[in-house]
């Protein structure tokens, strides 16, 4: 009795010892520092300092449901009710965001970048892949409506997690934008989590690891590996989205967002990059990415835009 008691205690001890490990890792993953996301994007050409410097912007801080204050950056050089949101991947910062912002403003849009919880200069103690996150998009929605009033016209644009975020936010009954940029979301945070195991711990296999992670971030981040799923969600989105991925990316797998454009009912478009990894798909193929965007935009958003005008005038 007291032999198999010692073996349960053991096992129990390390199924513990595993949950706290893997929960750290989740919850505290290792962030990007700013200077090394700074000097990454200048370097690459995605962030001039003197253009950037010279932009019309104001820092703003939006309080989270959560309690604690998100930094953000709201740029507006044009006179007008267009705004994107741009919403980062993990370990990234708002500096990240600057290229896709910048491709907005050059057709028009004013925007918002902001740092995620626990990202940048924002609050917040962990990272849930967009279990919270998704409710801080919700807060930074809210806050740019009530700022710039009704006739707000509003696009969200993120990258990998603030993909999946974006996509989490609008399947929860919000869709609370005209349309959508998820440019490589996972589609199931548990079937992300099982192929990263797969790839990187190949000692033990996912589906013991699985349980045990889901058990200790429910006990100590109040969520499970279940609640982040934008697969779940996706038939809630009406609006347009535009699906984005590479072919040759092997950190989240081209067929998470392919399974994701199934899924969706409605307006939507898919472009699957040729060259690029995970989150490259604009950086090598700039000149594809934004044809593709400008297509997306006149096909499924402002011909749906017109529609609308047309249907109140004839009313």
């Amino acid at each position: 009795m007291r032999k198999t008691f010692r073996v349960l205690f053991s096992f129990l001890l390390v199924l513990a010892s595993l949950g706290v490990y893997i929960s750290n890792k989740l919850m505290f993953l290792k962030k990007k520092a700013d200077e090394e996301i700074l000097t990454r994007e200048t370097e690459a050409g995605h962030l001039i300092p003197d253009e950037y410097e010279a932009l019309p912007k104001r820092e703003v801080t939006i309080p989270s449901s959560f309690g604690y204050q998100l930094k953000a950056v709201l740029v507006e050089p044009h006179d007008t009710n267009r705004y994107i949101i741009i919403a980062h991947g993990v370990t990234q910062s708002k500096t990240n965001s600057v290229k896709y912002m910048n491709l907005f403003l050059n057709r028009g849009y004013n925007a918002v970048i902001y740092d995620h919880r626990r990202h940048g200069e924002s609050g917040g103690k962990t990272t849930s892949y967009g279990y919270y996150e998704k409710f801080d998009l919700k807060s930074v929605v809210d806050w740019l409506r009530e700022e710039k009033g009704a006739d707000l016209f509003l696009g969200i644009h993120g990258e990998s997690m603030g993909a999946a975020t974006l996509l989490l936010y609008a399947g929860m009954l919000e869709d609370g934008a005209d349309f959508y940029v998820a440019d490589c979301p996972f589609s199931d945070f548990s079937e992300q989590l099982a192929y990263r195991i797969k790839e990187e711990v190949k000692l033990l296999p996912p589906r013991l690891l699985l349980p045990v992670a889901s058990l200790f971030l429910r006990i100590r981040d109040k969520y499970s590996l279940n609640d982040v799923s934008p697969i779940s969600v996706i038939e809630n989105i009406n609006n347009p989205i535009l699906f984005i991925h590479s072919r040759k990316d092997d950190f989240i797998l081209p067929s998470m967002t392919e399974a994701l454009f199934e899924q969706k009912k409605g307006p939507k478009k898919l472009y699957m990059a040729e060259n690029g990894h995970h989150a490259q798909s604009y950086s090598q193929n700039r000149q594809e990415y934004e044809k593709v965007l400008d297509e997306f935009l006149e096909e499924h958003v402002f011909a749906a835009d017109q529609d609308a005008e047309d249907i109140v005038l004839e009313t």
